[in-house]
């Protein structure tokens, strides 16, 4: 015990912030990875005319991302948070090295590898899920805010690494490629690990634990100023009691009574439009995309994720620069309305010019990750983790979550379905319009919550129930 408490004294809150953030980057590595495996893929296993498989394959860690994060927090409520993110990141080193080491075995060998990326994505959706919970129950308050800039910066940063290491490895045999990005996948995994070995667990899981004495241990490795950890523990305990109370008194049906629903409807929509709206089509195909535009194999055009994956971290950059500077509503509409333009003009000049530079749609596509980057990207989970109530935070979350992961899904799998039966301006505006019903969306149904407290917020839906009630009619 005593080996254990100095090297936990030894830990500094950086090191605690970077294991955090480093989560990010094994979430964003896995996004981005199959990008530059696809290509190889297909033509290892001649799947150019399988659209449905193609879409199956790289949605499927998706598909299991949406258990993973439900059944995820409720087992970190049982056995920690700490613990947890040592099994996702062993369960995503395990299946990361199965999907290198697919066997070939014809059109069998696509379906063990969607079986096997399925069952990665429980870890996906696990690290997601409880990488940044753990970081704000370790972070001091007022550093909270940061962290939702910061770890969206994290996951694009590891969407650039995955990017960087296709790009390096496309002059391998085709074969050794794919294998190699894919099972690579294993070695952000194994850092997190032995990084998160070193960390203590959760002060607030272990309150709530009844282990007061090391809760407070805990906070003294973090926390500079004793009566800061006196009151930072006080706080928890009364916040834990709340929570308790509430959990006691709501169920499902409770997300959608008259004191809640405006604001459930508010943060579940804003986490599904923002997959809807086509976001992971060019993060997941970008190189497909420029080879039908120009022709050109898809396996030389992996120069266009770095450049996709450079947009996307300076966006994040800049949105931690301009985040508290502008309204969320402000920043969500400008940003889907150049989303939806970006979408929709390739469509509209292509029917006007129909000899039109094939990559003019590459620079639209760029434009539009550029805003989509220091908008809707961040800033959905700074407002869903804003606008809920305490009485129905945790299931509510978990009903955005769940939102957002199907989303995710959806657009993966029936992307190359899409492009295989129209043509891909004509896919890049259905998304488009899904762009603008955000933004109406947003404008309708979305309340400002820069600069309110939770209890302001709460009552602003609240306010909003009762004249809906008073006015059935609207």
């Amino acid at each position: 015990m005593n080996v254990m408490a100095k090297a936990e004294k030894k830990i500094s809150s950086a090191f605690i912030y970077f294991f955090g953030s480093f989560g990010g980057i094994l979430f964003g590595y896995d996004i981005g990875v199959m990008t530059g495996a696809l290509p190889f893929l297909q033509a290892d296993w001649h799947l150019e005319n399988a659209a449905s498989l193609v879409g199956w394959i790289t949605s499927a860690v998706m598909f299991g991302a949406i258990f993973g994060g439900a059944l995820a927090g409720q087992l970190s409520d049982k056995f920690g948070r700490r613990k947890m993110i040592l099994m996702s990141a062993i369960v995503f080193m395990v299946f990361s090295v199965l999907s290198g080491v697919s066997p070939d075995m014809g059109e069998a060998s696509a379906y063990y590898l969607i079986i096997v990326r399925m069952l990665l994505g429980l870890a996906v959706g696990a690290a997601s899920a409880l990488v940044p919970a753990y970081m704000s129950e370790m972070a001091p308050a007022k550093a909270r805010g940061r962290l939702s800039g910061l770890n969206q910066t994290m996951i694009v940063s590891g969407m650039l690494l995955s990017y960087i290491v296709d790009f390096l490895l496309k002059d391998l045999p085709g074969e050794w490629a794919w294998r190699l990005m894919l099972g690579l996948a294993a070695v952000p995994a194994l850092i997190l690990f032995l990084g998160v070995l070193r960390l203590p667990e959760s002060p607030r899981f272990l309150l709530r634990k009844g282990e007061e004495a090391q809760a407070r241990k805990v906070l003294s490795y973090i926390r500079k100023n004793p009566a800061e950890i006196d009151q930072e523990l006080a706080s928890i305990k009364e916040t834990a009691k709340e929570e308790q109370q509430a959990n006691q008194k709501t169920s499902w049906s409770t997300l959608f009574s008259g004191k809640y629903r405006y604001l459930v409807i508010a943060g579940v929509g804003v986490a599904a439009f923002q997959q809807f709206q086509g976001a992971n089509a060019i993060f997941y195909y970008i190189p497909l995309i420029v080879q039908k535009a120009t022709g050109q194999a898809a396996s030389s055009n992996l120069m266009w994720p770095i450049v996709q994956g450079v947009i996307l971290v300076v966006g994040s950059l800049v949105y931690m620069w301009i985040a508290d500077k502008f309204n969320r509503r402000t920043l969500l509409m400008v940003g889907g309305a150049v989303m939806g333009l970006s979408f929709i003009l390739p469509a509209v000049i292509n029917w006007m010019m129909p000899n039109m530079n094939p990559m003019t749609i590459v620079v639209f596509l760029c434009i539009y990750v550029a805003f989509y980057s220091f908008t809707w990207a961040p800033l959905t989970w700074v407002l869903v983790g804003e606008i809920f109530p305490l009485a129905i935070r945790g299931r509510a979350s978990g009903l955005a979550s769940s939102f957002n992961w199907i989303g995710s899904w959806l657009v993966g799998l029936i992307f190359p379905i899409m492009t295989a039966s129209m043509p891909q301006e004509a896919v890049f505006a259905i998304f488009g319009i899904i762009c603008i019903l955000g933004v109406v969306f947003v404008k309708i149904c979305v309340p400002e919550t820069r600069g309110h407290t939770l209890e302001e917020i709460e009552e602003q839906g609240t306010n909003h129930g009762r004249v809906k009630a008073s006015n059935p009619e609207n």
